[in-house]
């Protein structure tokens, strides 16, 4: 028997948290995500689920088996396939309607124009090392006056920071500039999450190597990411709740049970940033960069 696709009835069970003209609204919203992987796969559906209509993403890889602990796009069928693609068919089998736009090739300086044409809010996927990608994302952002939220899964936990027009901007909080990719990392880690609630649970340190560009990560907190996204995105996109931009921020550990607030006027020059970032340089090898 075919089942026949009906937005209302797919979406009704959000009515009460939503209004059925707030939900009419969402349906007319169009969201860009860079990046489909960890927490960037896992922001689609959850949009999707929340019935917002039009999506542009992008990324330019495929799957592998290092992406099974935590990318919900990566099975054993999918293996070898690109991200972009199986992530939006996902996305269609939940709505046959939503308005997608693939950009199978990532974000570059050629295409971020069409990336963002006609967006409503940008909501970070991107890898923690994808430095020049995230860099030209966010100062477009600012130059378009397109909202931004980042979740960052650490640990079992996220941190979320969101960057709304005319106000801070991602390079007034973290201070990339031109400094080297080792410098950003820092910078981005300390920035994200001042609280530092994940650093106490971490078994194997040797696991965090940042010359080599890689991290320990999990499923939980990359759902956790995209729960915590999506419902700053709910507030920007209604213009409902309080949102606070950066520089507030917060993180949630669900392993410590902890919820913290932080607010770092200044983002990476407030003096305990500044020195969250000379111990840190300290800790690893090579020091000052």
């Amino acid at each position: 028997m075919a089942h026949q696709f009906n937005y209302q009835q797919a979406f009704a069970r959000n009515i009460g948290w939503v209004t059925s003209d707030e939900q009419a609204t969402l349906r007319n919203k169009r969201i860009a995500i860079a990046g489909m992987g960890g927490v960037g796969g896992v922001h689609l559906l959850t949009l999707a689920r929340l019935g917002i209509g039009a999506f542009h993403i992008a990324d330019f890889d495929t799957f592998d088996l290092a992406n099974f602990n935590r990318q919900v796009g990566a099975t054993m069928g999918t293996l070898g396939r690109p991200k972009v693609d199986v992530l939006a068919e996902m996305a269609q089998e939940i709505n046959p309607e939503v308005k997608l736009v693939r950009f199978a090739d990532g974000i570059r300086q050629d295409n971020l124009a069409s990336f963002f044409e006609g967006v409503d809010l940008y909501v970070d996927g991107l890898d923690f090392f994808a430095f020049g990608a995230r860099q030209a994302t966010f100062a477009a952002c600012a130059r378009l006056g397109i909202p931004a939220v980042t979740a960052a899964p650490l640990g079992m936990g996220t941190a979320v920071l969101s960057f709304l027009p005319g106000r801070m901007t991602f390079e007034d909080y973290f201070g990339w500039g031109d400094r080297p990719d080792m410098e950003k990392a820092l910078r981005f880690l300390v920035g994200l999450a001042p609280a530092g609630l994940h650093g106490g649970y971490l078994v194997d340190p040797s696991a965090i190597n940042l010359k080599e560009q890689r991290g320990p990560s999990t499923i939980m907190g990359c759902e956790l990411c995209a729960g915590a996204a999506a419902t700053e995105a709910l507030k920007i996109l209604l213009n409902r709740g309080d949102v606070r931009p950066a520089p507030w921020g917060y993180q949630f550990d669900a392993f410590r049970n902890k919820l913290v607030r932080t607010w770092r006027p200044g983002g990476n020059r407030h003096p305990l940033q500044r020195l969250m970032m000379l111990l840190a340089r300290r800790r690893r090898p090579g020091g000052e960069p």
